[in-house]
Parts: C-alpha cells; sequence; structure tokens
C-alpha cells in the first residue's frame, strides 16, 4: 500500500474521531435504579449531566439504599455513554478496536 494514501486515509479517520468527539458531548443516555426512583443522565462524552431522585425514595433511616440507587444509576448510564461512544467509533474505524480511543 502506498504510504502516502495511508497517512492520508490516517488523517481523514483523524479528523472524523474529533468531529464524533464533538458530536458526543451532545449525546445523551439515562438510566434508572429503584424501579425510576433514581435517573441519571449522562452525555457521551462521559460527563454526568443530571440526576433526579423521587422524593419517595429519601427514607431518612435508609440512607445507604438511596447511595446504592444513585451509585447503580449512575454506573449504568456511564456503561451506555461508553457503549454509544464504542459504537460510534467502530463506525468511523471500521470496527477495528484501536487502544486508547474508546
Amino acid at each position: 500500500m502506498n504510504f502516502g494514501k495511508m497517512m492520508k486515509q490516517a488523517q481523514a479517520m483523524q479528523v472524523k474521531m474529533a468531529e464524533m468527539q464533538e458530536q458526543l458531548k451532545d449525546e445523551r443516555v439515562e438510566a434508572s435504579a429503584g424501579g425510576g426512583m433514581v435517573r441519571a443522565v449522562v452525555t457521551g462524552d462521559m460527563q454526568v449531566s443530571s440526576i433526579k431522585i423521587d422524593p419517595a425514595a429519601v427514607d431518612p433511616d435508609d440512607i445507604e439504599l438511596l447511595e446504592d440507587m444513585v451509585t447503580a444509576a449512575v454506573n449504568e448510564a456511564l456503561r451506555s455513554a461508553q457503549e454509544l461512544a464504542s459504537g460510534k467509533m467502530a463506525a468511523i474505524t471500521g470496527g477495528v478496536n484501536l487502544p486508547g480511543l474508546t
């Protein structure tokens, strides 16, 4: 394969990846725990954008349960955001797993 052609392809892929990373900032995924009592929203670039807690989930005698629900919702939302980013990256790289990109 022609080295110059490979470099142009790599540069084009780099531009597409940068564009995709910018687009991910606008993507949102949501996950919930406790039957929807706690909801977390995370952007495609792995930023927690909001956490909503149903007042019924707040039991002063069982704060640990609320903490567990918040943790579960945030972790699930982060997993979903990672899957979103990985899927978009795979579309750009043709499914080739490039270390450090997702």
